[in-house]
Protein backbone atom coordinates (compact mmCIF):
# COMPACT_ATOMS: atom_id res chain seq x y z
CA UNK A 1 0.00 0.00 0.00
CA UNK A 2 1.32 3.96 -0.83
CA UNK A 3 0.01 6.73 -0.33
CA UNK A 4 0.20 9.90 -2.92
CA UNK A 5 -0.25 13.90 -2.25
CA UNK A 6 -1.28 15.39 -5.10
CA UNK A 7 -3.74 18.82 -5.43
CA UNK A 8 -7.34 18.27 -4.66
CA UNK A 9 -9.42 19.64 -6.61
CA UNK A 10 -12.59 18.83 -6.43
CA UNK A 11 -13.92 17.86 -2.84
CA UNK A 12 -15.29 14.42 -2.15
CA UNK A 13 -14.15 10.77 -0.46
CA UNK A 14 -14.74 7.46 -2.78
CA UNK A 15 -13.33 4.37 -3.06
CA UNK A 16 -13.54 1.42 -6.03
CA UNK A 17 -11.02 -0.67 -8.51
CA UNK A 18 -8.88 1.23 -10.01
CA UNK A 19 -9.46 2.15 -14.25
CA UNK A 20 -6.51 3.13 -15.91
CA UNK A 21 -6.36 5.68 -18.76
CA UNK A 22 -3.82 4.66 -21.25
CA UNK A 23 -1.37 7.48 -22.98
CA UNK A 24 -2.14 9.35 -26.11
CA UNK A 25 -1.66 7.80 -29.55
CA UNK A 26 1.78 7.26 -30.94
CA UNK A 27 3.04 9.38 -33.39
CA UNK A 28 2.24 8.53 -36.51
CA UNK A 29 4.76 7.46 -39.07
CA UNK A 30 6.69 10.01 -41.10
CA UNK A 31 6.22 7.58 -44.49
CA UNK A 32 5.81 6.18 -46.91
CA UNK A 33 5.03 9.21 -49.11
CA UNK A 34 1.41 10.04 -50.46
CA UNK A 35 1.55 8.54 -54.21
CA UNK A 36 -0.70 11.64 -55.15
CA UNK A 37 -0.60 14.40 -52.40
CA UNK A 38 -3.16 16.67 -53.77
CA UNK A 39 -5.58 13.34 -52.80
CA UNK A 40 -3.63 12.82 -49.51
CA UNK A 41 -4.51 16.76 -48.28
CA UNK A 42 -7.92 16.43 -49.63
CA UNK A 43 -8.88 13.39 -46.62
CA UNK A 44 -7.94 15.95 -43.90
CA UNK A 45 -10.93 18.75 -44.29
CA UNK A 46 -13.71 15.38 -43.91
CA UNK A 47 -11.98 13.72 -41.31
CA UNK A 48 -11.85 17.15 -39.47
CA UNK A 49 -15.75 17.55 -40.04
CA UNK A 50 -16.19 13.91 -38.63
CA UNK A 51 -14.22 14.92 -35.65
CA UNK A 52 -16.47 17.79 -35.14
CA UNK A 53 -19.86 16.13 -35.84
CA UNK A 54 -19.19 13.61 -33.02
CA UNK A 55 -18.08 16.16 -30.51
CA UNK A 56 -21.22 18.31 -31.16
CA UNK A 57 -23.53 15.07 -30.99
CA UNK A 58 -21.81 14.77 -27.27
CA UNK A 59 -22.46 18.14 -26.60
CA UNK A 60 -25.93 18.17 -27.31
CA UNK A 61 -26.50 15.35 -24.82
CA UNK A 62 -25.12 17.82 -22.06
CA UNK A 63 -25.40 20.44 -20.92
CA UNK A 64 -23.84 23.42 -18.50
CA UNK A 65 -19.99 23.75 -18.73
CA UNK A 66 -19.57 20.09 -20.46
CA UNK A 67 -21.58 21.24 -22.88
CA UNK A 68 -19.29 24.21 -23.34
CA UNK A 69 -16.25 22.99 -23.39
CA UNK A 70 -17.42 19.78 -26.18
CA UNK A 71 -18.48 23.15 -28.39
CA UNK A 72 -15.27 24.44 -28.03
CA UNK A 73 -13.48 21.24 -28.88
CA UNK A 74 -15.62 20.43 -31.86
CA UNK A 75 -15.08 24.16 -33.24
CA UNK A 76 -11.27 23.74 -32.80
CA UNK A 77 -11.34 20.27 -34.63
CA UNK A 78 -11.75 22.14 -37.93
CA UNK A 79 -9.75 25.04 -37.31
CA UNK A 80 -8.72 26.76 -40.54
CA UNK A 81 -5.02 27.41 -39.47
CA UNK A 82 -4.49 24.12 -38.78
CA UNK A 83 -6.26 22.49 -40.78
CA UNK A 84 -4.40 24.72 -43.99
CA UNK A 85 -0.87 24.12 -42.35
CA UNK A 86 -1.63 19.98 -42.41
CA UNK A 87 -2.70 20.13 -46.19
CA UNK A 88 -0.09 22.40 -46.51
CA UNK A 89 2.69 19.91 -45.57
CA UNK A 90 0.98 17.16 -47.16
CA UNK A 91 1.34 18.89 -50.62
CA UNK A 92 5.07 20.65 -49.99
CA UNK A 93 6.44 18.21 -48.07
CA UNK A 94 4.93 14.86 -49.30
CA UNK A 95 4.08 13.97 -45.56
CA UNK A 96 1.02 11.21 -44.93
CA UNK A 97 -1.74 12.80 -43.91
CA UNK A 98 -1.81 11.68 -40.31
CA UNK A 99 2.21 12.69 -39.69
CA UNK A 100 0.75 16.16 -41.50
CA UNK A 101 -1.96 17.02 -38.82
CA UNK A 102 0.21 15.79 -36.25
CA UNK A 103 3.15 17.81 -36.93
CA UNK A 104 0.38 20.78 -37.48
CA UNK A 105 -0.83 20.77 -34.24
CA UNK A 106 2.58 20.09 -32.47
CA UNK A 107 3.37 23.43 -34.14
CA UNK A 108 0.11 25.26 -32.81
CA UNK A 109 0.22 23.34 -29.42
CA UNK A 110 4.52 24.57 -28.67
CA UNK A 111 3.07 28.15 -29.75
CA UNK A 112 0.55 28.06 -27.13
CA UNK A 113 2.24 26.65 -24.20
CA UNK A 114 5.14 29.40 -25.14
CA UNK A 115 2.67 32.23 -24.59
CA UNK A 116 1.65 30.46 -21.15
CA UNK A 117 -1.17 31.62 -18.96
CA UNK A 118 -4.86 31.23 -20.80
CA UNK A 119 -3.62 29.77 -24.07
CA UNK A 120 -1.28 27.90 -22.36
CA UNK A 121 -4.15 26.38 -21.21
CA UNK A 122 -5.26 24.80 -24.74
CA UNK A 123 -2.82 22.76 -25.54
CA UNK A 124 -4.44 19.63 -23.98
CA UNK A 125 -7.32 20.08 -26.34
CA UNK A 126 -5.27 20.71 -29.27
CA UNK A 127 -3.66 17.38 -29.03
CA UNK A 128 -6.95 15.73 -27.93
CA UNK A 129 -8.67 17.39 -31.15
CA UNK A 130 -5.31 16.37 -33.01
CA UNK A 131 -5.50 12.60 -31.94
CA UNK A 132 -8.97 12.10 -33.10
CA UNK A 133 -8.07 13.72 -36.46
CA UNK A 134 -5.37 11.02 -36.52
CA UNK A 135 -7.42 8.19 -35.49
CA UNK A 136 -9.90 8.90 -37.85
CA UNK A 137 -7.75 9.52 -40.99
CA UNK A 138 -5.97 6.26 -39.83
CA UNK A 139 -9.23 4.16 -39.18
CA UNK A 140 -8.56 3.28 -35.89
CA UNK A 141 -10.09 3.78 -32.65
CA UNK A 142 -10.31 7.37 -30.71
CA UNK A 143 -8.62 7.78 -28.02
CA UNK A 144 -11.12 8.40 -24.77
CA UNK A 145 -11.92 6.84 -21.64
CA UNK A 146 -12.55 3.24 -21.67
CA UNK A 147 -16.29 2.42 -20.84
CA UNK A 148 -16.11 1.25 -17.42
CA UNK A 149 -17.60 -2.04 -16.47
CA UNK A 150 -18.15 -1.20 -12.76
CA UNK A 151 -17.98 1.73 -10.91
CA UNK A 152 -14.68 2.45 -10.90
CA UNK A 153 -11.66 5.23 -9.87
CA UNK A 154 -10.09 6.65 -13.11
CA UNK A 155 -6.52 7.32 -13.15
CA UNK A 156 -4.93 8.89 -15.99
CA UNK A 157 -1.73 10.71 -16.82
CA UNK A 158 -3.67 13.75 -17.85
CA UNK A 159 -7.64 13.87 -19.43
CA UNK A 160 -8.52 15.76 -22.34
CA UNK A 161 -11.28 18.21 -21.18
CA UNK A 162 -13.69 16.82 -23.83
CA UNK A 163 -12.88 13.26 -22.45
CA UNK A 164 -14.15 14.53 -19.04
CA UNK A 165 -16.79 16.30 -20.06
CA UNK A 166 -19.08 13.79 -20.34
CA UNK A 167 -17.74 11.32 -17.64
CA UNK A 168 -20.64 9.34 -15.79
CA UNK A 169 -20.44 9.90 -11.65
CA UNK A 170 -22.55 7.18 -11.26
CA UNK A 171 -19.54 5.06 -12.96
CA UNK A 172 -16.78 7.24 -12.64
CA UNK A 173 -16.03 7.25 -8.34
CA UNK A 174 -12.90 9.62 -8.48
CA UNK A 175 -10.36 10.74 -11.03
CA UNK A 176 -6.54 10.89 -10.36
CA UNK A 177 -4.04 12.72 -12.89
CA UNK A 178 -0.36 12.61 -12.92
CA UNK A 179 -0.24 15.98 -14.74
CA UNK A 180 -2.45 18.77 -14.56
CA UNK A 181 -2.98 21.42 -12.14
CA UNK A 182 -5.50 23.04 -10.43
CA UNK A 183 -6.74 25.47 -12.36
CA UNK A 184 -6.86 23.28 -15.85
CA UNK A 185 -10.06 22.93 -17.30
CA UNK A 186 -10.28 19.03 -16.52
CA UNK A 187 -10.48 20.44 -12.42
CA UNK A 188 -13.11 22.61 -13.22
CA UNK A 189 -14.92 19.76 -15.08
CA UNK A 190 -14.56 17.66 -12.23
CA UNK A 191 -16.12 19.90 -9.46
CA UNK A 192 -18.99 20.96 -12.49
CA UNK A 193 -19.30 16.97 -12.22
CA UNK A 194 -19.36 16.05 -8.65
CA UNK A 195 -16.72 14.31 -9.37
CA UNK A 196 -13.98 13.80 -6.24
CA UNK A 197 -10.65 14.32 -8.10
CA UNK A 198 -6.50 14.81 -7.77
CA UNK A 199 -4.47 16.26 -9.91
CA UNK A 200 -0.65 16.02 -10.22
CA UNK A 201 -0.71 12.70 -8.28
CA UNK A 202 2.63 11.78 -9.10
CA UNK A 203 3.73 7.88 -9.82
CA UNK A 204 -0.27 6.81 -9.84
CA UNK A 205 0.02 5.15 -13.31
CA UNK A 206 3.43 3.21 -11.97
CA UNK A 207 1.82 1.89 -9.08
CA UNK A 208 -0.13 -1.23 -10.32
CA UNK A 209 -2.49 -0.80 -8.17
CA UNK A 210 -5.52 -2.45 -8.14
CA UNK A 211 -7.70 -0.34 -6.13
CA UNK A 212 -7.69 3.49 -4.59
CA UNK A 213 -9.17 5.41 -1.93
CA UNK A 214 -9.53 8.95 -3.04
CA UNK A 215 -9.94 12.38 -0.85
CA UNK A 216 -10.59 15.02 -3.61
CA UNK A 217 -10.28 17.96 -0.34
CA UNK A 218 -6.94 16.50 1.40
CA UNK A 219 -5.31 15.69 -1.83
CA UNK A 220 -4.59 12.16 -1.57
CA UNK A 221 -4.93 8.94 -3.05
CA UNK A 222 -4.13 5.45 -1.24
CA UNK A 223 -3.45 2.62 -3.88
CA UNK A 224 -3.74 -0.59 -2.77
CA UNK A 225 -2.36 -4.18 -4.70
CA UNK A 226 -5.93 -5.36 -3.88
CA UNK A 227 -9.44 -4.14 -5.55
CA UNK A 228 -11.27 -2.31 -3.42
CA UNK A 229 -15.02 -2.27 -2.95
CA UNK A 230 -16.60 0.51 -4.25
CA UNK A 231 -17.87 3.53 -2.29
CA UNK A 232 -19.87 6.01 -3.87
CA UNK A 233 -18.53 9.57 -3.23
CA UNK A 234 -19.38 10.81 0.25
CA UNK A 235 -19.80 14.51 -1.16
CA UNK A 236 -23.49 15.38 -0.14
CA UNK A 237 -25.81 16.92 -2.41
CA UNK A 238 -26.25 20.41 -1.94
CA UNK A 239 -29.31 22.37 -1.66
CA UNK A 240 -28.50 25.75 -1.64
CA UNK A 241 -30.21 28.10 -3.66
CA UNK A 242 -30.27 31.80 -3.21
CA UNK A 243 -28.20 34.59 -1.51
CA UNK A 244 -24.81 34.10 0.04
CA UNK A 245 -24.00 34.70 3.37
CA UNK A 246 -22.95 32.91 6.28
CA UNK A 247 -24.63 31.31 9.58
CA UNK A 248 -24.84 34.59 11.35
CA UNK A 249 -26.10 36.92 8.20
CA UNK A 250 -23.04 38.57 7.08
CA UNK A 251 -23.51 38.74 3.17
CA UNK A 252 -21.25 37.09 0.47
CA UNK A 253 -21.96 37.85 -3.37
CA UNK A 254 -21.76 34.56 -4.97
CA UNK A 255 -21.07 35.31 -8.31
CA UNK A 256 -20.25 32.96 -11.74
CA UNK A 257 -16.97 33.44 -13.97
CA UNK A 258 -18.32 33.98 -17.83
CA UNK A 259 -16.70 34.43 -20.88
CA UNK A 260 -19.42 34.05 -23.66
CA UNK A 261 -23.55 33.90 -23.55
CA UNK A 262 -23.98 30.41 -22.96
CA UNK A 263 -21.63 30.58 -19.73
CA UNK A 264 -24.11 33.61 -18.40
CA UNK A 265 -26.91 31.05 -19.54
CA UNK A 266 -25.28 28.67 -17.05
CA UNK A 267 -24.55 31.42 -14.35
CA UNK A 268 -28.61 31.91 -13.83
CA UNK A 269 -29.42 28.75 -13.84
CA UNK A 270 -27.12 27.92 -11.09
CA UNK A 271 -28.22 30.80 -9.02
CA UNK A 272 -25.19 33.07 -9.21
CA UNK A 273 -26.33 36.71 -8.19
CA UNK A 274 -24.00 37.92 -11.02
CA UNK A 275 -21.01 37.77 -12.44
CA UNK A 276 -17.54 38.65 -10.79
CA UNK A 277 -15.35 38.47 -13.84
CA UNK A 278 -16.58 38.64 -17.50
CA UNK A 279 -13.75 37.69 -19.49
CA UNK A 280 -13.55 39.66 -23.19
CA UNK A 281 -11.21 37.96 -24.81
CA UNK A 282 -13.54 35.85 -26.93
CA UNK A 283 -14.29 39.27 -28.76
CA UNK A 284 -10.82 39.44 -29.96
CA UNK A 285 -8.82 35.87 -30.34
CA UNK A 286 -10.35 35.02 -33.45
CA UNK A 287 -9.70 38.37 -34.93
CA UNK A 288 -7.43 39.33 -37.60
CA UNK A 289 -7.72 43.06 -36.56
CA UNK A 290 -9.17 44.97 -34.03
CA UNK A 291 -12.70 44.24 -33.87
CA UNK A 292 -15.04 47.51 -33.82
CA UNK A 293 -16.46 49.62 -30.77
CA UNK A 294 -20.38 47.95 -32.72
CA UNK A 295 -18.70 44.80 -32.82
CA UNK A 296 -17.82 44.57 -29.57
CA UNK A 297 -20.81 46.17 -28.08
CA UNK A 298 -23.16 43.57 -29.79
CA UNK A 299 -20.92 40.38 -28.50
CA UNK A 300 -20.48 42.27 -24.46
CA UNK A 301 -24.65 42.60 -24.94
CA UNK A 302 -25.30 39.06 -25.62
CA UNK A 303 -23.11 38.11 -22.33
CA UNK A 304 -24.53 40.89 -20.40
CA UNK A 305 -28.42 40.63 -20.86
CA UNK A 306 -29.16 37.53 -19.00
CA UNK A 307 -27.33 39.54 -16.07
CA UNK A 308 -30.01 42.44 -16.40
CA UNK A 309 -30.49 43.95 -12.72
CA UNK A 310 -27.71 41.87 -11.56
CA UNK A 311 -24.14 43.29 -11.28
CA UNK A 312 -21.41 42.38 -13.72
CA UNK A 313 -17.41 43.34 -13.14
CA UNK A 314 -15.79 43.01 -16.76
CA UNK A 315 -12.25 43.11 -17.20
CA UNK A 316 -11.01 44.72 -19.96
CA UNK A 317 -8.84 42.85 -22.76
CA UNK A 318 -6.21 40.55 -20.75
CA UNK A 319 -4.41 40.02 -23.76
CA UNK A 320 -0.19 40.77 -25.00
CA UNK A 321 3.00 39.12 -25.38
CA UNK A 322 1.33 36.16 -23.25
CA UNK A 323 -2.33 36.03 -25.53
CA UNK A 324 -0.60 37.25 -28.89
CA UNK A 325 -3.38 39.25 -31.16
CA UNK A 326 -1.94 40.00 -34.59
CA UNK A 327 -3.47 43.56 -34.54
CA UNK A 328 -1.62 44.60 -30.97
CA UNK A 329 1.87 44.64 -32.96
CA UNK A 330 3.80 43.05 -29.85
CA UNK A 331 7.15 41.89 -30.49
CA UNK A 332 8.42 38.49 -29.55
CA UNK A 333 9.54 38.56 -25.63
CA UNK A 334 11.77 35.97 -23.86
CA UNK A 335 9.34 35.56 -20.83
CA UNK A 336 6.09 36.42 -22.08
CA UNK A 337 4.30 35.98 -18.99
CA UNK A 338 6.08 38.54 -17.31
CA UNK A 339 6.09 40.96 -20.48
CA UNK A 340 3.40 43.39 -22.25
CA UNK A 341 0.04 41.87 -21.09
CA UNK A 342 -3.19 42.95 -19.89
CA UNK A 343 -3.12 46.58 -18.78
CA UNK A 344 0.65 47.16 -19.99
CA UNK A 345 -0.30 46.59 -23.74
CA UNK A 346 -2.74 50.02 -23.49
CA UNK A 347 -0.05 52.25 -22.26
CA UNK A 348 1.37 52.20 -26.06
CA UNK A 349 -1.74 51.90 -27.29
CA UNK A 350 -4.54 53.63 -25.57
CA UNK A 351 -6.98 53.76 -28.60
CA UNK A 352 -7.33 50.08 -28.29
CA UNK A 353 -8.65 50.59 -24.11
CA UNK A 354 -10.86 53.39 -25.39
CA UNK A 355 -12.42 52.16 -27.80
CA UNK A 356 -13.20 48.85 -25.21
CA UNK A 357 -14.74 50.79 -22.69
CA UNK A 358 -16.90 52.57 -25.31
CA UNK A 359 -18.40 49.36 -26.20
CA UNK A 360 -18.56 48.60 -22.86
CA UNK A 361 -20.61 51.24 -21.35
CA UNK A 362 -22.63 51.09 -24.39
CA UNK A 363 -23.82 47.33 -23.79
CA UNK A 364 -24.60 48.85 -19.85
CA UNK A 365 -27.01 50.84 -21.58
CA UNK A 366 -28.36 48.40 -24.30
CA UNK A 367 -28.91 45.35 -21.19
CA UNK A 368 -29.80 47.07 -17.88
CA UNK A 369 -26.61 45.19 -16.07
CA UNK A 370 -25.16 46.98 -13.10
CA UNK A 371 -21.36 46.48 -15.12
CA UNK A 372 -17.93 47.73 -13.15
CA UNK A 373 -15.10 47.44 -15.05
CA UNK A 374 -11.84 46.18 -14.31
CA UNK A 375 -8.50 46.18 -15.54
CA UNK A 376 -5.78 43.52 -15.23
CA UNK A 377 -2.20 42.71 -14.50
CA UNK A 378 -1.95 46.23 -12.72
CA UNK A 379 1.41 46.23 -10.36
CA UNK A 380 1.36 49.82 -8.82
CA UNK A 381 -0.91 52.51 -7.50
CA UNK A 382 0.32 54.82 -10.35
CA UNK A 383 -0.95 51.96 -12.91
CA UNK A 384 -4.10 51.92 -11.18
CA UNK A 385 -5.08 55.57 -11.42
CA UNK A 386 -4.24 56.09 -15.22
CA UNK A 387 -6.57 53.48 -15.43
CA UNK A 388 -9.41 54.54 -13.48
CA UNK A 389 -8.64 58.26 -14.91
CA UNK A 390 -9.34 56.76 -18.37
CA UNK A 391 -12.62 54.56 -17.87
CA UNK A 392 -14.21 57.64 -15.77
CA UNK A 393 -13.88 59.65 -18.73
CA UNK A 394 -15.60 56.93 -20.61
CA UNK A 395 -18.87 56.86 -18.54
CA UNK A 396 -17.99 54.03 -16.34
CA UNK A 397 -19.27 54.33 -13.08
CA UNK A 398 -17.74 51.76 -11.05
CA UNK A 399 -14.16 50.95 -11.49
CA UNK A 400 -11.45 48.32 -10.31
CA UNK A 401 -8.26 46.39 -10.88
CA UNK A 402 -7.41 42.86 -10.55
CA UNK A 403 -4.57 41.77 -8.04
CA UNK A 404 -2.46 39.36 -9.34
CA UNK A 405 0.81 40.23 -8.40
CA UNK A 406 2.80 40.75 -4.97
CA UNK A 407 3.68 44.04 -5.81
CA UNK A 408 -0.44 45.00 -5.98
CA UNK A 409 -0.88 43.15 -2.83
CA UNK A 410 1.94 44.64 -1.16
CA UNK A 411 0.93 47.96 -2.12
CA UNK A 412 -3.04 47.34 -1.28
CA UNK A 413 -3.69 50.73 0.95
CA UNK A 414 -2.58 52.72 -1.68
CA UNK A 415 -3.91 50.82 -4.73
CA UNK A 416 -7.77 51.14 -3.41
CA UNK A 417 -7.04 54.43 -2.69
CA UNK A 418 -7.06 54.78 -6.81
CA UNK A 419 -9.88 52.99 -7.37
CA UNK A 420 -13.52 51.49 -6.53
CA UNK A 421 -12.78 48.13 -5.75
CA UNK A 422 -10.23 45.01 -6.33
CA UNK A 423 -10.64 41.73 -7.35
CA UNK A 424 -7.84 39.02 -6.43
CA UNK A 425 -6.41 36.57 -9.24
CA UNK A 426 -6.00 33.57 -7.37
CA UNK A 427 -4.70 31.71 -10.43
CA UNK A 428 -1.49 34.38 -11.54
CA UNK A 429 -1.28 35.35 -8.03
CA UNK A 430 -0.09 32.12 -7.09
CA UNK A 431 2.07 31.75 -10.13
CA UNK A 432 3.85 35.01 -9.53
CA UNK A 433 3.81 34.34 -5.72
CA UNK A 434 5.71 31.14 -5.67
CA UNK A 435 7.18 31.34 -9.35
CA UNK A 436 5.59 28.48 -10.88
CA UNK A 437 3.93 28.65 -14.18
CA UNK A 438 0.96 27.30 -13.46
CA UNK A 439 0.46 24.77 -16.54
CA UNK A 440 3.35 22.65 -15.34
CA UNK A 441 2.38 19.73 -13.42
CA UNK A 442 5.66 19.36 -11.86
CA UNK A 443 4.80 22.56 -9.73
CA UNK A 444 1.07 22.01 -9.23
CA UNK A 445 1.78 21.81 -5.69
CA UNK A 446 3.14 25.70 -5.72
CA UNK A 447 0.22 26.40 -7.44
CA UNK A 448 -2.27 25.33 -4.79
CA UNK A 449 -4.25 28.29 -3.87
CA UNK A 450 -3.79 26.80 0.32
CA UNK A 451 -0.15 27.61 0.21
CA UNK A 452 -0.09 30.40 3.55
CA UNK A 453 2.39 32.79 1.09
CA UNK A 454 -0.46 33.18 -0.80
CA UNK A 455 -3.05 33.43 2.09
CA UNK A 456 -1.02 36.11 3.54
CA UNK A 457 -1.21 38.20 0.47
CA UNK A 458 -4.86 38.05 0.27
CA UNK A 459 -5.12 38.79 4.35
CA UNK A 460 -3.32 41.79 3.51
CA UNK A 461 -5.77 43.00 0.86
CA UNK A 462 -8.85 41.94 3.71
CA UNK A 463 -7.24 44.90 6.03
CA UNK A 464 -6.74 46.91 3.24
CA UNK A 465 -10.47 46.33 2.47
CA UNK A 466 -11.35 47.15 6.12
CA UNK A 467 -9.35 50.60 6.60
CA UNK A 468 -10.63 51.71 3.15
CA UNK A 469 -14.44 50.92 3.39
CA UNK A 470 -13.83 49.50 -0.45
CA UNK A 471 -14.67 45.55 -1.52
CA UNK A 472 -12.07 43.01 -2.15
CA UNK A 473 -13.65 40.16 -4.14
CA UNK A 474 -11.80 36.70 -5.29
CA UNK A 475 -12.45 35.52 -9.04
CA UNK A 476 -10.08 32.64 -9.54
CA UNK A 477 -10.74 29.15 -8.60
CA UNK A 478 -9.78 29.26 -5.08
CA UNK A 479 -13.11 30.41 -4.60
CA UNK A 480 -14.98 27.13 -6.09
CA UNK A 481 -13.56 25.06 -3.13
CA UNK A 482 -16.12 25.59 -0.33
CA UNK A 483 -14.02 25.22 2.76
CA UNK A 484 -11.47 27.85 1.09
CA UNK A 485 -13.88 29.84 -0.07
CA UNK A 486 -15.20 30.14 4.02
CA UNK A 487 -11.36 30.91 5.32
CA UNK A 488 -11.31 33.50 2.33
CA UNK A 489 -14.45 35.41 3.75
CA UNK A 490 -12.21 34.97 6.83
CA UNK A 491 -9.47 36.97 5.56
CA UNK A 492 -11.68 39.94 4.37
CA UNK A 493 -13.17 39.19 1.17
CA UNK A 494 -16.82 39.87 -0.01
CA UNK A 495 -17.34 38.12 -2.92
CA UNK A 496 -16.72 35.28 -4.64
CA UNK A 497 -16.59 34.29 -8.25
CA UNK A 498 -16.18 31.29 -10.03
CA UNK A 499 -16.86 28.29 -12.14
CA UNK A 500 -21.29 28.42 -11.99
CA UNK A 501 -21.18 24.73 -11.16
CA UNK A 502 -19.27 24.70 -7.89
CA UNK A 503 -22.06 27.80 -6.36
CA UNK A 504 -24.68 25.76 -4.44
CA UNK A 505 -22.03 23.78 -2.91
CA UNK A 506 -19.83 26.82 -1.73
CA UNK A 507 -23.26 28.85 -0.58
CA UNK A 508 -24.13 26.45 1.52
CA UNK A 509 -21.01 25.61 2.81
CA UNK A 510 -20.96 29.54 3.49
CA UNK A 511 -24.38 29.48 5.46
CA UNK A 512 -23.19 26.44 7.51
CA UNK A 513 -20.82 28.53 9.66
CA UNK A 514 -20.58 31.92 10.81
CA UNK A 515 -18.12 34.91 10.20
CA UNK A 516 -16.39 34.56 13.55
CA UNK A 517 -15.76 30.69 12.80
CA UNK A 518 -14.44 31.25 9.12
CA UNK A 519 -12.38 34.21 10.75
CA UNK A 520 -10.67 31.85 13.60
CA UNK A 521 -10.29 29.23 10.38
CA UNK A 522 -8.39 32.27 8.14
CA UNK A 523 -6.34 32.86 11.35
CA UNK A 524 -5.21 29.52 11.77
CA UNK A 525 -4.51 28.82 7.87
CA UNK A 526 -2.52 31.97 7.62
CA UNK A 527 0.09 30.74 10.19
CA UNK A 528 0.93 27.26 8.99
CA UNK A 529 3.91 26.30 7.41
CA UNK A 530 2.77 24.31 4.24
CA UNK A 531 -0.09 24.47 2.37
CA UNK A 532 -1.48 20.80 3.65
CA UNK A 533 -0.95 21.87 7.17
CA UNK A 534 -2.95 25.33 6.05
CA UNK A 535 -6.24 22.73 5.06
CA UNK A 536 -5.90 20.94 7.82
CA UNK A 537 -5.65 23.56 10.57
CA UNK A 538 -8.75 25.70 9.07
CA UNK A 539 -10.80 21.66 9.11
CA UNK A 540 -9.69 21.12 12.83
CA UNK A 541 -10.51 24.98 13.48
CA UNK A 542 -14.36 24.70 12.42
CA UNK A 543 -14.35 20.89 13.92
CA UNK A 544 -12.92 21.56 17.00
Amino acid sequence: MSTLRGVGVSPGRAAGPVLLVHDRLPEPDRGPEPADPTAEAARIRPAAQAVARHLRKRAAATDGEARSVLEVTAAMATDPGLLSAAEQSVTGRRLPAPRAVFEASEQFSDALAAAGGYLAERVRDVQDVRDRIVAELSGTAAPGVPEPAEPSVLISRDLAPADTADLDPSMVLALVTEEGGPTSHTAILARALGIPAVVAARGALASGAAGARVDGAAGTVELVAEPVTAEASTRSETRWRGSGQTADGRPVKLLANVGSSGDAANAIDAGAEGSGLFRTEFCFLDATGEPSTETQRASYADVLRPFAGKPVVVRTLDAGADKPLPFLDIAAEPNPALGVRGLRVAFDRPGVLDRQLAAIVAATEDTGAEVSVMAPMVATPAEAAWFAERARAAGVGRVGVMVETPAAALCAEELLAEVDFASIGTNDLAQYTCAADRMTGALAALNDPWQPALLRLIALLGRASASQGKPVGVCGEAAADPLLAGVLVGLGVSSLSMTSAALPAVGEALAGRSLPEWRAAAERAVSAADRVQARERARAALDG
